[in-house]
């Protein structure tokens, strides 16, 4: 027996049914509280009205020109019966909000019909509940400015959320961008000294291949070491970006390399057929934060990269000096300078420069008077850092 299944109204129907239904009982509700009550007793017939108005605000929120029409007809059928002006002043008010929150959601083609609307509908009640000329004038005067100031209101609210809407949408652009040039950097960083490695390794493999297959074998450990460190590198740099692997596991929790392991970098420089003097003064204990880490062994390995591509030189000198509230960089090297490395150009050094800006640091980079090349950069470090093995709070 096939199953049958029963329709059921949808959580939002009944509601939306609801607020109809007490907006459009609003109007003869509103007449019959403004005749309620022994003796037609004002404050019962003023309570009354305040529950009938209410009414109207399930649908105020929903539908705000469904809204208005309903208070805008009940307040000219109240109207019509002469009651004391007193008893009007709250359907009034709650047009003029309705027209506020049609004037902060709405766009001005709506907002003007609504608020002519709503002005011509309050001018003629108030034909049946002032008398004299100057009354009348003053009582037109009065709401008017109420409907206007509801309307500016309502707009205001209206112009600083398109405003808000409009600086987080420029903060997410300036963060996307922001994260494009650091996801560039960090592959940059990655890929290129070890793409310059595997490169002068797989020359001068080929080159000796015959005579001294030694010498090719270690060329090509070297080419396997580098790739599988790259490897790695990116498979770091994806993981941290995913959030987790392709295959389900959790990202990868490699720490990300720093002056520590420059040596480590050295020797694949050395490997690459440069050496590398290095050079460590100031407190070596001393911990360092860990984007200004990462930031200086970049800056380190980039430079190392643009010297073995570029400057034809056996060796370079490496200088990192942990001063009380900066930390300096600094490679330099004696070979025929980088060709085409304007310090305003290029990806490496604009990369470096970048980091060292988002530091608040400095980086300068250019030919040396009596040959070579020199970068020197220089990193703030915050007051107080912590020792390695020092507990903090």
């Amino acid at each position: 027996m096939p199953a049958t299944t029963t329709d059921r109204p949808s959580p939002g129907r009944t509601p939306a049914a609801l607020a109809w239904g007490a907006a459009v009982a609003h109007p003869f509700l509103l007449l019959m509280a403004l005749r309620a009550g022994p003796y037609r007793s004002t404050e019962l017939r003023f309570f009354l009205t305040s529950v009938t108005v209410g009414l109207t605000l399930p649908l105020a929120r929903r539908n705000p020109p469904a809204a208005l029409g309903l208070l805008l007809a009940s307040l000219f059928a109240a109207a019509t019966t002469r009651p004391e002006a007193a008893l009007l002043y709250l359907p009034v008010l709650a047009a003029d909000a309705v027209v506020g929150v049609i004037a902060a959601t709405r766009p001005l083609r709506v907002l003007l019909p609504a608020a002519l609307a709503a002005l011509l509908v309050q001018i003629a009640a108030a034909t049946y509940t002032t008398s004299g000329q100057d009354v009348f004038v003053s009582t037109i005067t009065a709401l008017a400015l109420a409907l206007l100031t509801a309307a500016l209101l309502g707009r205001s609210v209206s112009e600083r959320r398109s405003h808000t809407a409009q600086l987080r949408a420029a903060t997410t652009a300036e963060a996307v961008a922001a994260e494009r040039l650091r996801i560039a950097r960090e592959l940059h960083d990655v890929v290129a000294h070890s793409i310059g490695v595997i490169a002068i390794q797989a020359g001068v493999g080929r080159r000796v291949i015959e005579t001294q297959p030694a010498e090719a074998r270690n060329a090509l450990a070297t080419i396997e070491t580098t790739s599988r460190e790259t490897l790695a590198g990116l498979r770091r740099t994806l993981g941290a970006l995913r959030g987790a692997a392709d295959d389900g596991r959790p990202a990868p929790r490699d720490p990300a390399p720093g002056l520590a392991d420059l040596e480590r970098l050295t020797a694949s420089t050395a490997d690459a057929g440069v050496r590398v003097e290095l050079r460590r003064l100031g407190d070596p204990d001393t911990a360092l934060p860990p984007e200004v880490d990462l930031a200086a062994y970049r800056i380190v390995q980039e430079s190392l990269t643009n010297v073995v591509r570029h400057a034809a030189t056996p060796t370079c000198r490496v200088t990192v000096e942990r001063r009380t509230d900066t930390l300096l960089v600094e490679i330099a090297d004696d070979g025929r300078g980088t060709p085409g490395a304007d310090p305003a150009g290029g990806y490496g050094l604009v990369g470096m420069r970048e980091r060292a800006e988002l530091l608040g640091g400095s980086l300068s980079a250019g030919p040396r008077p009596g040959g070579g090349f020199h970068v020197t950069a220089v990193l703030p470090l915050p007051a107080g850092a912590p020792r390695e093995g020092t507990p903090t709070a």
